[in-house]
């Protein structure tokens, strides 16, 4: 045994995973390749209770701590960091780097000295014409870690998410007629300004940009290309592929639809590696970035709830209750595969990290204008060729408190699971309806529930420049003043119909941004706020297939 002081070990809990039904075995990993690991600690505070109680005070009243008073009273003690320490010596890992603030340790090692640290069995598979390093079951520790870490991050190196992005098909009739940005921004009476003094975070795993083509599509909209810097997570970059149907696609609509409703706003773009790790470091790495401080986060890629350990159900909810502490607004697209979200198993699935508590999940639409007016709005739902908005209810996370009066209804798999609704606002997503962008040196109508996030995230960006202050997080509030949203009633995504109020396909339904800053303007009253409890991971219920649809 690699830790041989370890009287005991333990099972660590929630770090159970399977091996997707369309990998192939190739055979046993490289013990002797270089990996790294990251491993999450518990904080001195749980920031998600923090977050609650802020959550039940209006925007315009809360006090946000710093970055680095977050880091000080949620980070992680210096004992839990010296434990880890210590167990890794045991190992033969090297500590590369250690973070309280983000409550982190990153260890590296041979692959073999990995999997005997964390009793793994680790082996190739070849996936969707890639091979990754993956593992089955539950990952072990000392007993003497028992209560410290959290989770343990790249041992297992499979593409984690998707960009949640449709390209509309040349073929295809177009049901509407493809819009600019600043076209859904006016349908939307978002109110006037550029966002000034904003810094939105955009967060990708894959893909690039190139100057080039922002200043082509800036230049087309009359506009002057905003600030846009990149940041490296994990050996990640900026690395345009110059091929419209890879995440070069996800990465422009999201800095394209983001800088045209806030050109003001300076926009950075942080790449990390397409993994479990590389994701969760890069949502800690923003919010905990004290150099470019980003208080908006909008991320446009995800997977099914199915797909994911509950580790990560854990890790990444504590970072986006970080991110709210802190008044960040995390913005997350809730998925283009309807009510199953691309899962072939006859069930309904919700997309993570949209089922996040602490995120605004945001559904897609198909926005149809008659002159600069709304003709007509309805659920984005193309079927299989051009999608359809993902929305449904959490297995994962319970129903949270801001949620209670919105009548989500049960899940409508088996056992009828009441969880966390998704999405809880939406915006114009179909591709047949899309946004006109620049990818890869050519014009191109792109949609997706990717473009709906960014969208909200300049709409927000433009409230907070007004108000003067970061709204943090908003959804308490908006589902106190569902009359400052379009209600959509008409559509479904497969398993949930839309109908008056909220609903399971288009949440709350699409902005009106001239209501929404009546709202959030301190001069003005608002409702009352229901307070947040905090909600933790719960074990999934055993679904069926979807029923009828539901709201």
């Amino acid at each position: 045994m690699s830790d041989p002081a370890a009287s005991s070990r333990i099972a660590l809990a929630g770090s159970e995973r399977t091996i997707p039904s369309n990998a192939v075995l190739e055979g046993v990993a490289d013990r002797s390749e270089t990996a790294t690991v990251t491993i999450t600690l518990r904080g001195k505070a749980s920031s998600v209770a923090h977050a609650a109680k802020l959550a039940a005070i209006a925007p315009g009243k809360r006090s946000y701590l710093a970055r680095e008073a977050l880091g000080k009273e949620f980070g992680a003690r210096a004992s839990d960091i010296a434990a880890v320490e210590q167990f890794a010596a045991a190992a033969n890992l090297t500590v590369v780097s250690k973070d309280p603030a983000r409550r982190c340790v990153v260890l590296s090692g041979s692959v073999g000295a990995l999997a005997d640290a964390f009793g793994a069995e680790l082996h190739t598979y070849r996936m969707d014409g890639s091979t990754f390093r993956g593992r089955k079951g539950a990952l072990t520790l000392p007993a003497s870690l028992a209560g410290i870490v959290t989770g343990v991050f790249g041992l297992d190196n499979r593409p984690q998410a998707r960009a949640q992005f449709r390209r509309r098909k040349k073929a295809a009739p177009a049901a509407a007629a493809s819009l600019t940005a600043l076209q859904v921004a006016g349908a939307y009476a978002f109110p006037s300004g550029e966002g000034t003094g904003q810094t939105i975070a955009l967060l990708e795993l894959g893909g690039g940009y190139t100057a080039t083509d922002l200043d082509t599509y800036f230049s087309g909209l009359g506009l002057s290309t905003p600030s846009v810097t990149s940041v490296s997570v994990d050996g990640a970059a900026n690395a345009p592929t110059g091929n419209v149907d890879s995440a070069d696609a996800e990465v422009l609509l999201d800095i394209e639809v983001a800088g045209a409703i806030a050109p003001g706003a300076k926009i950075v773009v942080y790449f990390a590696p397409n993994t479990d790790q590389g994701f969760l470091d890069a949502v800690t790495t923003i919010v905990h970035d004290t150099t470019n401080a980003p208080n908006l986060l909008s991320i446009s890629w995800g997977g099914p709830e199915s797909t994911w350990a509950a580790q990560s159900f854990t890790n990444f909810d504590a970072a986006f209750a970080d991110a709210a502490t802190i008044g960040m607004t995390v913005f997350v697209a809730a998925g283009d595969s309807g009510s199953s979200d691309g899962v072939d198993d006859g069930l309904a699935h919700v997309d993570f990290p949209a089922s996040s508590p602490h995120v605004l999940a945001c559904g897609g639409t198909e926005l149809v204008l008659s002159g600069t007016a709304i003709a007509s709005e309805v659920v984005w739902n193309g079927g299989t060729a051009d999608g359809a908005t993902g929305g449904g209810v959490s297995t994962a996370f319970g129903l949270p408190t801001w949620q209670g009066a919105a009548h989500v209804p049960p899940s409508v798999n088996a056992g009828a699971q009441v969880g966390r609704g998704v999405p809880d606002v939406a915006g114009d997503a179909d591709p047949r309806s899309g946004y006109d962008v620049v990818v890869d040196g050519a014009s191109n109508v792109i949609g997706g529930t990717s473009a709906v996030a960014p969208l909200w995230a300049g709409l927000v960006a433009r409230l907070n420049a007004i108000v003067g202050k970061p709204l943090g997080f908003i959804n308490p509030v908006l589902y106190a003043n569902e009359a400052a949203f379009h209600d959509i009633v008409s559509g479904n995504n497969g398993a949930y119909s839309a109908g008056p109020g909220w609903d399971a396909c288009s949440g709350l339904g699409t902005p009106n941004g001239a209501s929404l800053l009546a709202v959030f303007d301190p001069a003005q009253p608002t409702a009352p706020v229901q307070p947040v409890e905090p909600v933790q991971p719960t074990a999934p219920a055993e679904p069926t297939k979807p029923k009828k649809p539901h709201r």
